[in-house]
């Protein structure tokens, strides 16, 4: 067949597959012009998971009638003055969402400037436009999107459930009122119900815990860092508040929300000797940098940035998260203490009747007789002290112990052989012995093989892999990084590398599948965690098998000092694996258990 121009519309249809792929695309472009518009409060309305109905109504700059007739065309834009790419400061800048929702979709537009007489209203079906008539609007613009791809029936096909579709367009909300506190945004859904509502906030840790709840602003720390012009700025979840799924990582990128995988990767190696490998913290980091420095004309979608310095950025994020971690020091999140405390909390009312079941079967048997005369007795000021056989401790003594400057308080008992039940000045501390001493050893050894570098085995016959060229040249140039963790090798011709040192910690080691995972995360994180990994997976390994065993009784001076230990270590909130060690119970909780005082 001969070649031929496609028509204008089926044009517009097919470019409209790139930049609204799901209804919660065609959101995110709305909303996003609602914010460069310099609205204060939006309203986004759902129906049927967005596929029926979407409307985004803000109280804008508003659109002129003629501002309306180019607002459908493509490559039309007011976000570009210079027309300079490189220094993009809106959110939009393509001039593509609107005749591209428009292409698909019916659409309609209704704008008043403020301080005009009137609205005017433009509609587009299918990517065939109307003349703009004259309405009825307050000033601000409300764009109504009906019907979406009803004008490309093969997309409906891949659209998921309403609900999913539904979620997927509130999560979208949920990033951009992250990046933009002081907007105030409502959604609302089948039936009228408001699914979100979020009033302007007055800083962005009030927006943060409106949208990640109360247990993450009780137990995230911030984090403030800056490097060569970028500066990062946020809250990051403690290592022991984390999920299945890195779905609760936010990064704003100079006020833009974006999903991007080097957060994914530099989040992974920072918190990486301190929480499980198929577990994730919750992160929202915001980082503003020079426009210069930072491509957002990746994709017409706009959800993916490219970084000038992706070394430096990962470098940035990765040092300022340890850093607050370091900072937290024993600190472990509220949610373990919430979780210790249920185990004691009654069930139901005073009656012992939780939802209508009773807690036991059979009501115990009152005590006999003789038992409740004894437990009088025993209450009786100046008795039963005498037959203590533990010595009492004087005021002074125990005002030393429970100095405010020892967070963990002061030993007072060893339960099972297990935990050490220490006392504070505001309640009491449940300690783990074991999974405490493990981190300390664990801190030492890497305390250790970061002074004194990590002991090399010299293979006797080297080993040779076979790479792509591309892949190989990407390994050797990462040598020198790489031999920091005991692993020496150097190119071999153009598509190969020879290792002739490994690190003597790791016995019995897969050099090939090795060299291929590092390849692997060195084309998609930037940086080579396999071998750190394995590394630190050895030190955990040794740190747990030495370590102060569980059933092994305590001096009451060995747990004070193992108190004292944690304090001073980094990390000492949770081992290695994410697990805290601790679990704090303040007096101001008696109330829990129905106690008077």
């Amino acid at each position: 067949m001969p070649i031929r121009q496609l028509p204008p519309v089926v044009v517009n249809r097919i470019a409209a597959g790139e930049v609204i792929e799901r209804p919660a695309a065609a959101v995110k472009e709305l909303v996003e012009n609602a914010i460069d518009a310099g609205a204060t409060r939006i309203e986004v309305t759902l129906r049927e998971g967005g596929q029926a109905l979407v409307v985004v109504a803000d109280n804008g700059h508003g659109m002129t009638r003629d501002e309306l007739i180019l607002a459908v065309e493509r490559h039309c834009t007011s976000k570009l003055p210079d027309d300079d790419l490189l220094e993009i400061r809106m959110l939009g800048f393509r001039g593509e969402a609107l005749p591209s929702i428009g292409a698909v979709s019916r659409l309609r537009i209704t704008s008043r400037p403020a301080g005009a007489d009137a609205a005017w209203e433009i509609m587009v079906e299918a990517g065939i436009k109307r003349d703009p008539v004259p309405a009825a609007h307050p000033p601000g613009t409300r764009v109504e999107v009906r019907d979406l791809f009803f004008a490309t029936p093969a997309r409906l096909k891949f659209l998921k459930t309403a609900r999913s579709e539904r979620d997927q367009a509130v999560d979208t909300v949920r990033r951009l009122a992250m990046a933009c506190p002081h907007i105030a945004f409502t959604v609302v859904v089948d039936d009228d119900r408001v699914l979100l509502r979020l009033p302007a906030a007055a800083s962005r840790e009030m927006r943060l815990a409106a949208l990640l709840g109360r247990d993450f602003a009780e137990n995230s720390v911030p984090v403030m860092a800056e490097r060569q012009g970028f500066r990062l700025t946020g809250q990051i979840g403690l290592p022991t508040l984390n999920r299945g799924l890195p779905r609760d990582q936010y990064l704003v990128v100079n006020g833009r929300p974006v999903r991007d995988k080097l957060l994914v990767g530099a989040v992974r190696g920072a918190y990486q000797d301190v929480l499980a490998r198929d577990r994730h913290p919750l992160v929202a980091l915001f980082l503003d940098g020079p426009a210069g420095e930072i491509d957002v004309n990746v994709h017409p979608a706009k959800a993916e940035v490219r970084f000038r310095d992706a070394g430096l950025i990962r470098g940035l994020i990765v040092g300022a998260l340890r850093n607050a971690l370091e900072a937290a020091g024993q600190r472990s999140s509220t949610t373990v203490a919430s979780a210790a405390l249920a185990a004691f909390r009654p069930a139901g009312d005073g009656n012992g009747m939780a939802g209508g079941m009773p807690r036991f079967a059979f009501p115990p048997s009152a005590p006999p007789p003789e038992l409740a005369e004894a437990g009088n007795r025993f209450l009786r000021p100046g008795e039963g002290a005498a037959h203590d056989p533990v010595p009492a401790q004087t005021e002074v003594e125990a005002a030393a112990d429970l100095s405010p400057d020892l967070p963990l308080g002061a030993a007072r008992a060893q339960l099972h052989g297990t935990y050490i039940l220490a006392e504070t000045a505001t309640g009491i501390v449940l300690v783990d012995q074991h999974a405490a001493h493990e981190r300390l050893v664990y801190e030492r050894m890497k305390e250790a093989l970061a002074r004194e570098g990590i002991a090399r085995q010299i293979l006797l016959l080297p080993e040779i892999v076979e790479l792509d060229p591309a892949v190989a040249a990407r390994v050797a140039a990462r040598a020198e990084d790489l031999e920091l963790f005991g692993l020496v090798l150097e190119p071999f011709g153009p598509g190969a590398v020879i290792i002739r040192e490994v690190p003597a910690l790791v016995p019995g080691l897969d050099v090939k599948s090795l060299i291929r995972d590092l390849a692997d995360e060195l084309e998609e994180w930037g940086d080579a965690l396999a071998l750190q990994e394995r590394v630190e997976h050895v030190c955990g390994t040794l740190a747990c098998h030495s370590s102060v065993r569980a059933g092994r009784r305590l001096a009451p001076a060995e747990m004070d000092a193992l108190l004292r230990q944690m304090e001073a270590t980094p990390n000492s909130g949770q081992c290695n694996h994410g697990r805290p060690h601790s679990t704090k119970l303040l007096k101001s909780l008696a109330s829990v258990w129905g106690c008077p005082g």
